[in-house]
């Protein structure tokens, strides 16, 4: 039911960059299927990005249509549908200012329930002026199905990325809201030499029974910056914002 007809969507402006600068900012936000219908959320998000100089955008729960261009100017992006409805597409989208070198859209292996939708993630790279490429999975866990089932999930994120030489972000809304899909994903984490971004507003990050579900994970980057923005009211979550600085000595 509901099964998406175009699973891998994707869209550039002509004006997008072709590499992704030494330092940038990550946007990390499971935003409620708000993003296309409120005009509030274009201001606040476009207000958000030039104040912040983000540069790369990691929404879950994201709208978007075959082909449109992203809400933003001089950003492209590319999505992984797991819903279609009346016209409109919902999964993951990772949007940039630099026009992703490769992306691939997936669809999880196991369903939310019987009848329910697969869940969707997206890996995509990005290229330094060097050529080397920083790596990125934008994930929405599964969510209501039993811990085996979550924990096959997460092994299939390690088998994406375990072949990666170089820079990565693992990040989105993990749904692990218990003691063992935590410490499922904290085993993955670790096996992918994967750091968890440490936020100074930890109680702003969106939890459920005393778990956090949203992250941000990184390799072979500085972390230069961490903020939880609250100020908004425009989701259930509130949006993560990063700004790493690539580790110049570790690439040459």
């Amino acid at each position: 039911m509901f099964k998406p007809s175009r699973l891998h969507h994707s869209a550039c402006h002509d004006h997008c960059h072709t590499s992704i600068p030494d330092t940038f900012g990550v946007l990390c936000w499971n935003v409620y299927k708000n993003n296309r219908k409120n005009s509030r959320f274009q201001n606040f998000l476009r207000t958000e990005v030039e104040r912040r100089v983000v540069d790369l955008i990691l929404f879950q729960e994201a709208s978007f249509c075959d082909d449109h261009h992203f809400e933003l100017p001089h950003f492209s992006y590319d999505a992984a549908a797991n819903l279609e409805f009346r016209g409109e597409f919902y999964g993951v989208l990772t949007a940039s200012r630099t026009e992703s070198s490769h992306a691939k859209a997936y669809l999880s292996e196991g369903r939310e329930s019987m009848f329910g939708p697969h869940k969707s993630l997206l890996l995509s790279d990005y290229s330094f002026d060097d050529g080397s490429a920083l790596l990125i999975l934008n994930v929405h866990a599964i969510n209501f199905r039993e811990n085996q089932r979550y924990s096959k999930e997460l092994e299939r994120f390690l088998n994406l990325l375990k072949e990666h030489k170089g820079p990565m972000i693992l990040a989105g809304d993990f749904n692990s809201w218990n003691k063992k899909r935590m410490e499922k994903l904290q085993k993955i984490a670790e096996k992918l030499s994967l750091t968890a971004v440490s936020f100074e507003k930890t109680g702003k990050v969106k939890s459920f029974m005393g778990k956090t579900l949203d992250f941000v994970f990184y390799r072979e980057l500085e972390l230069v910056e961490a903020v939880v923005m609250d100020e908004h009211k425009l989701s259930d979550h509130n949006p993560l914002f990063v700004r790493f600085k690539r580790k110049l000595s570790e690439t040459l």
